[in-house]
């Protein structure tokens, strides 16, 4: 009887082992088992894209431009002075120069540049130049010399002193020497910039300064 009895504890204990090693690499693989792989995504997958963001530089029309062009038309000059740091100066400042009709709408144009310190273009030297031509004395050479160096175009100055020279050399410079010519080069050739006197088209001009200086004081010495 005790026999049997050892013998039915000894069954049940080696049957609870050989569960319990049964059980225990079962479990252990559950427990190592890698977690599901993330589904692949393709390449070119759709994505949420974010809405575009509005170009708050994009400029926008004003009106300031038309109505610039507009006041200049009607020969308010202001129109310049409110437009000199903009694109369309210069097209203002041809248009304004159109219609000075007269030498005294020119003249008031030039003063008006003049003492407000606007830029100086190509086409207002001209009219000058024009202008200077039917009447050349001391001071509307003066005025026109200025002028054109006011522009800072090398080659629209040396212009006017070989065409200043030629009125000269022609006797029709009414009332101004030699001296007060060769002083009026001079003086006028240092408001150019000094990027601009030393270009190429500045070179060309002070071999022109050195000619006319020559030319000036051999008259001036004879």
């Amino acid at each position: 009887m005790v026999t049997l009895l050892i013998t039915s504890v000894l069954i049940l204990g080696l049957a609870a082992i050989a569960i319990y090693f049964w059980q225990k690499p079962a479990n252990g693989e559950q427990a190592n088992e890698l977690p599901p792989a993330t589904p692949p995504r393709a390449l070119f997958a759709e994505v949420d894209e974010p809405a575009p963001v509005p170009d708050s530089a994009e400029p926008q029309n004003n009106g300031f431009a038309d109505n610039w062009h507009n006041r200049i038309t009607e020969g308010d000059l202001g129109a310049l002075t409110e437009s000199k740091d903009s694109e369309v100066y210069e097209s203002l400042l041809n248009a304004a120069v159109s219609n000075s009709s007269t030498d005294a709408k020119l003249l008031k144009l030039a003063s008006f540049v003049a003492t407000n310190e606007l830029p100086v273009n190509r086409s207002l030297v001209e009219a000058m130049m024009r202008s200077w031509e039917q009447a050349p004395d001391r001071q509307t050479t003066a005025k026109m010399l200025h002028f054109a160096a006011l522009s800072d175009d090398a080659e629209l100055y040396r212009k006017a002193i070989e065409r200043a020279l030629q009125l000269w050399r022609e006797e029709k410079l009414a009332g101004i020497s030699a001296t007060e010519l060769q002083a009026l080069f001079n003086g006028e050739f240092w408001l150019i910039s000094a990027a601009v006197r030393s270009s190429g088209n500045g070179f060309v001009l002070k071999r022109t300064l050195s000619s006319a200086r020559r030319e000036l004081e051999g008259t001036t010495h004879n």
